[in-house]
């Protein structure tokens, strides 16, 4: 049980709340409801094993950056509570789980699973090269919302698009401000991020940029699918905590950081899908 409680805290498997929200709000829309009981059983495997592969492939490739960074250098990999060849083995179990996944849901799902292993692998090298990173990250996380409509419909419609952007803007914002934390780290290791290249607060400032965009964009999501009032009840719930989080961060002052990344982005994921849920039925 203690090995099981290493491996989860190694890759933050709670922190699955952020995307699998967004994996179902596709899988909803393509609906116009809810999916098979196997569509959705499937669509949550494939989700859980992809994050889970690109989360033990981050520790394993950052392990010794994460070994110099105080704020990681105590995460399971670099204290060597768990081995790499350990890692490697979840990284290799997740990939079978996540293509058998993707393989039982369409033969679209099951052909646009390996160029989105390209992404899941490479995004975490990004850092190494550009400071367009966070926008990566948010591309790649965005798979999740197109998949969930693909697994339905079997094809990449505008919608998915759509809404594969809206995690675009929305991920990028918040890893944003999530980076400002580590910009002196960056800095001496020669990582591309926005708070290390341009400071911090300009990176807040497209932060908030990113967030108003990803607003906008929910809107246009909404009026699209003609979804019903409680869906508009939860975006304007979401506007305001899109305000809150970009509100209590300064950038003389981050120590509310942890909050508005963990806290307020977990509940954003799901009040999107739960009121788009509703908001399907006319609610």
């Amino acid at each position: 049980m203690h090995s099981i409680k290493i491996l989860l805290d190694n890759i933050k498997f709670e922190h699955t709340i952020f995307a699998l929200p967004f994996a179902y709000l596709g899988m909803v829309l393509a609906a116009n409801g809810l999916p098979t009981l196997g569509q959705f059983i499937w669509i949550t495997l494939a989700m859980a094993s992809a994050r889970t592969l690109a989360m033990s492939l981050n520790r394993l490739i950052d392990r010794e950056l994460d070994a110099r960074n105080p704020r990681t250098m105590n995460r399971p990999l670099p204290r060597g509570l768990i081995s790499p060849r350990a890692v490697f083995a979840i990284v290799f179990a997740s990939f079978v789980i996540f293509e058998f996944s993707a393989w039982q849901l369409n033969q679209t799902c099951f052909a646009l699973s390996f160029p989105a292993l390209i992404f899941l692998v490479g995004y975490h090298y990004a850092k190494r090269f550009t400071w367009l990173s966070h926008w990566i990250l948010g591309f790649t996380d965005g798979i999740a919302a197109a998949g969930g409509w693909v697994a339905v419909r079997g094809s990449l419609d505008p919608m998915a698009y759509l809404i594969w952007f809206v995690v675009v803007v929305w991920m990028a914002g918040f890893d944003l401000i999530y980076a400002c934390q580590d910009v002196e780290v960056d800095r001496r290791e020669g990582l591309k991020s926005v708070p290390s290249r341009f400071g911090i607060a300009t990176a807040l400032t497209l932060a908030r940029i990113n967030h108003t965009i990803t607003i906008i964009a929910l809107a246009v999501v909404g009026i699209v699918a003609m979804l019903g009032w409680v869906y508009w009840i939860g975006w304007l719930v979401v506007a305001a905590l899109l305000a809150y989080e970009n509100a209590i961060v300064k950038p003389n002052d981050l120590s509310r950081l942890n909050l508005a990344f963990f806290n307020v982005n977990g509940y954003i994921s799901v009040i999107v899908f739960l009121s788009t849920l509703l908001g399907i039925g006319h609610f």
